[in-house]
C-alpha cells in the first residue's frame, strides 16, 4: 500500500505485518524441534491450560492454544472450573500441576473472577512451569537480563521487529500502556542490548500524550481503548504495533462482534511505515510465542 499526497506525490511504502504468516513460520520451525525429540526417544512437549468460568474471550482464546498443540505435535490438556471455585481449590490443583513429572508447562487463564487473587494464584506457580513468564522471579530474571520464560505478547511483538528487519537500535519508541502483562515487561525487552531502543512508556497521566506519540519511531498501542490511536498522533514512517483486542458489538457480522484494535486503523495506515493489522497481527505471535515458552521449558526441565 503506497501513501500519497495531495499531489498524489509516493510518500510512503505502508507493509502490513502479517503476525499470522510469522507466527505460522515459526510453528512450522517449532514442530520439526519436537519430531526431532521425538526420534531421539523423548516425550513430546505437554502444555496445560487451567480455564475458570465460561468467559467468551477465555473460552476463544484457550481453544486457539490446544489447536496450536495439536499442529506443533504438542500435547494438551485443559482443566475447567465453574466461576463458583474456591481460591484454596484454584492453588491446590495449580500445586499439583507444579508437581506433575508429565508436565512441561501450564498458564492459568487470565481474568479470573473477582473472589480470586491473580496475584496470589501467579505467585503459586513454580517459576520453572510458568510459560506465561508472568512469576515474580521470572519478570526479575527479565530485568536483569538472565534468560527466561518472556511475557507472550512482549516476546511475540519483538520476535515481529526481528523477523521483518525493522531497524530498532537508537530509535526512539512509544509505548502507550504499562500493565504488568504487556507495556512494562515489554519496554525492558525494547530496551535490551540486541534491540537498544530508547524507550519511553506512555499512560493516562502522561502530559501531551499526542506530542509524545508523534515523536515515536516505533509506537506500540497497548492501552485496551478502541482506535484510541489517530493519524494525529502519529508521524510520517512511524512503524506502529497494535496490541488491542477489544470485542465491540457489530449487529451486522454472524457472532454479533468483530475486534477492534488501540488504533485508527485506516487513518493512520497511510502514514506508517509498517503496521499491525487487528486481528491477524499481535494475537497469533502471543499464541506462538507461549508454545516458544513451553519448548524452552521442556529442555529446561529434563
Amino acid at each position: 500500500m503506497l501513501a500519497q499526497d495531495d499531489n498524489s506525490k509516493i510518500l510512503i511504502k505502508m507493509i502490513l505485518i502479517d503476525g499470522k504468516k510469522t507466527a505460522e513460520d515459526i510453528k512450522g520451525e517449532i514442530a520439526e524441534q519436537v519430531k526431532q525429540m521425538v526420534a531421539d526417544g523423548k516425550r513430546a512437549p505437554h502444555l496445560a491450560a487451567v480455564l475458570v468460568g465460561h468467559d467468551g474471550g477465555s473460552e476463544t482464546y484457550v481453544a486457539f492454544k490446544i489447536k496450536d498443540c495439536e499442529e506443533v505435535g504438542f500435547r494438551s490438556s485443559l482443566v475447567r472450573f465453574e466461576d463458583n471455585v474456591t481460591e484454596d481449590e484454584l492453588i491446590a490443583k495449580v500445586h499439583e500441576l507444579n508437581n506433575d513429572p508429565d508436565l512441561d508447562g501450564f498458564i492459568v487463564q487470565l481474568p479470573l473472577p473477582k473472589h480470586i487473587s491473580e496475584k496470589r494464584i501467579i505467585e503459586a506457580i513454580d517459576p520453572r512451569k510458568d510459560v506465561d513468564g508472568f512469576h515474580p522471579v521470572n519478570v526479575g530474571r527479565l530485568v536483569l537480563g538472565i534468560p527466561t520464560f518472556l511475557s507472550a505478547t512482549p516476546y511475540g511483538i519483538v520476535e515481529l521487529l526481528k523477523r521483518y528487519r525493522i531497524p530498532t537500535s537508537g530509535k526512539n519508541c512509544v509505548i502507550v500502556g504499562r500493565s504488568n502483562i504487556v507495556g512494562r515487561p515489554l519496554s525492558i525487552l525494547m530496551s535490551q542490548k540486541g534491540v537498544n531502543a530508547t524507550v519511553t512508556v506512555a499512560h493516562s497521566q502522561t502530559k501531551d500524550l499526542e506530542k509524545v506519540c508523534a515523536e515515536a519511531d516505533i509506537l506500540i498501542a497497548a492501552l485496551g481503548s478502541p482506535e484510541f490511536i489517530t493519524a494525529n498522533m502519529v508521524k510520517e514512517g512511524a512503524v506502529v504495533i497494535d496490541v488491542g483486542t477489544t470485542r465491540v458489538n457489530a449487529p451486522e457480522t454472524k457472532s454479533g462482534w468483530r475486534l477492534k484494535g488501540d488504533v485508527k486503523f485506516d487513518e493512520v495506515a497511510p502514514k506508517c511505515s509498517y503496521i499491525t493489522p487487528v486481528p491477524g497481527g499481535v494475537g497469533p505471535m502471543t499464541r506462538v510465542s507461549l508454545l516458544l515458552n513451553t519448548l524452552l521449558a521442556a529442555k529446561i526441565n529434563r
